[in-house]
């Protein structure tokens, strides 16, 4: 069975969590910033549901140490949280992370969104998939995910690795956020909030793009989607 890490402070959420999620996976407990890393480093878990309003070190933090840490860097993250405005949204991915859902929440909700995030990672590469991508003046490293542009190189969260590679994969081809979300998410038909492709499009012009606001490489598509232009 899977391993899910839950970072909450509210015990009773935590708990409700662990009783809905424990029939198919190994539950793991955490009740503050500094427990849930400490825990992580022990278990090594698969996916990490994280609160971001607990006392001291907050979940922005968590992740971004989690994603500092080389042994968790790549352990997918789902925010589970009552901040719900876009910018709180905006800040969780930039910290790093690959999920967003917002309380009050669904537990089977929340069982499909970590399902659909196993399923995701679970997934080996081809073995004969290229170890560099090149499309126009992006290279995209599929070892170390690092994406490279004119004068600029970067790392790449998990989840943007995954949206750089579809799109570089799929070069000139326009594709709708709910496409994204079925391919790239996992998640069922008209599920899934097209606001978690915006923002992660969001987060890697702001890594590629010469100007973020006025992009040249990933372009919006009025009423239809993104598209990679060489």
């Amino acid at each position: 069975m899977a391993r899910v890490l839950v970072v909450d402070d509210d015990v009773d959420v935590a708990r409700t969590i662990e009783n809905a999620l424990r029939r198919n996976h190994t539950v793991y407990l955490a009740f503050s910033g500094v427990q849930g890393i400490q825990q992580a480093r022990q278990v090594r878990p698969d996916v990490i549901v994280l609160d971001i309003i607990m006392p001291g070190m907050d979940g922005y933090e968590v992740c971004r140490r989690l994603r500092d840490d080389p042994l968790l860097a790549n352990t997918p993250i789902l925010f589970l949280t009552a901040k719900g405005r876009t910018e709180d949204r905006i800040e969780g991915f930039q910290a790093g992370a690959d999920d967003y859902i917002t309380k009050p929440f669904s537990l089977r909700e929340l069982e499909l969104r970590i399902q659909a995030i196993l399923r995701r990672v679970c997934v080996e590469p081809p073995r004969e998939a290229p170890s560099i991508l090149q499309v126009g003046e992006i290279r995209l490293n599929c070892k170390t995910y690092e994406v490279e542009t004119p004068g600029r190189r970067v790392l790449l969260t998990p989840i943007e690795y995954e949206l750089m590679y579809y799109f570089m994969t799929h070069p000139e081809e326009v594709l709708s956020s709910h496409r994204l979300l079925q391919e790239i998410w996992d998640y069922p038909t008209d599920t899934g909030s097209p606001d978690l492709v915006r923002m992660h499009v969001r987060n890697l012009r702001s890594k590629i793009e010469p100007d973020p606001k006025s992009p040249r490489y990933i372009v919006t598509v009025s009423r239809h989607g993104y598209m990679l232009k060489p």
